[in-house]
């Protein structure tokens, strides 16, 4: 007698049915997890997004070595600058490399950086109206280094937001002057920066040091210093300015740095925040004892190109 098929159970059907279910569902949670990023609240709307194929070669990337990066700084800078200083510090890890990152620095155009902070903090806490209007005074014209408010005389008006926007876009001293002492003090911003521990910061004597800068951009880009909105409206005013031949200069298209130059007699400076397609971090380069401007500008460029190739 041949044997016959043993028909399967109702049941039998059913448990497999479950597992094949829970399988399909187990492996889709999997696959959603690895492959898809949830939604998340950002002030940087405009920053490069992550691929797909990053998030999965981001798991094999060698480890960062600070003291690898500043060999290569070193190298790239030789002999070019008699006195300088590099700060790079990762927003997303506890990586950071520093070299004179304390040593005091001439602040020239960097220390509107805190005079924006200062205000957006007199924003925040509804002790100044963004869109109150200011009207050009005389007395007020600083005749001197970049910015078109000198050339526009006085009596012409401006929103406090326009003079902020003027101040950090075009490094404008009229604006920053006029911020500085009538809208919101000197001795107010200074007291902000000693309370929030910028202890190398001297807005009198225009002094500061990389790491005080790198502590008070990253607070700004943050959102530890206003809101949402005003942290976006304070990072467009960082973000396309009319110098871009330092840090910027070299860098993908793409990629996104809200930054602040400074420049004086012997000393040039460029700070900001860098956002590309893997890595977001702060990089500061201050100099002096400088001789020539072009070969500083492009050594400034060659040292960003260093940092962003080994960050990313």
């Amino acid at each position: 007698m041949l044997f016959g098929r043993r028909r399967r159970s109702n049941g039998s059907v059913f448990i497999t049915f479950m597992y094949s279910f829970i399988l399909i569902v187990g492996l889709a949670v999997v696959y959603k997890q690895l492959f898809q990023k949830s939604p998340s609240l950002s002030p940087l709307a405009e920053e490069p997004k992550k691929t797909q194929t990053n998030n999965i070669l981001s798991v094999f990337s060698k480890k960062k070595d600070p003291d690898e990066l500043k060999q290569r700084i070193k190298q790239t800078v030789g002999l070019t600058w008699k006195n300088y200083s590099v700060l790079v510090a990762d927003t997303q890890s506890e990586f950071t490399m520093g070299i004179n990152e304390e040593e005091i620095f001439t602040g020239a155009s960097i220390n509107k950086i805190p005079i924006l902070a200062a205000l957006y903090t007199k924003v925040q806490s509804g002790d100044v109206n963004i869109d109150e209007i200011i009207t050009l005074q005389q007395e007020d014209i600083q005749d001197y280094g970049t910015g078109s408010m000198r050339y526009d005389g006085a009596g012409t008006t401006y929103s406090i937001k326009t003079l902020a926007k003027l101040m950090m876009q075009q490094s404008d001293n009229t604006a920053a002057y006029i911020l500085a002492n009538h809208i919101i003090g000197m001795d107010v911003i200074q007291s902000f920066l000693d309370t929030w521990g910028m202890t190398q910061t001297d807005m009198i004597n225009n002094k500061t040091s990389n790491a005080d800068i790198s502590f008070l951009m990253k607070k700004i880009y943050m959102g530890n210093i206003a809101n949402v909105a005003y942290t976006k409206e304070m990072l467009s005013f960082f973000k396309d300015g009319e110098f871009e031949d330092r840090i910027p200069a070299q860098l993908p298209d793409g990629v996104v740095v809200y930054h602040k130059i400074g420049t004086e007699i012997g000393v040039m400076h460029d700070v900001g925040i860098v956002v590309g397609p893997t890595t977001k971090y702060y990089i500061g380069i201050m100099t002096s004892d400088i001789t020539d401007e072009k070969e500083t500008t492009s050594m400034m460029a060659n040292v960003s190109k260093v940092v962003y190739d080994y960050m990313k």
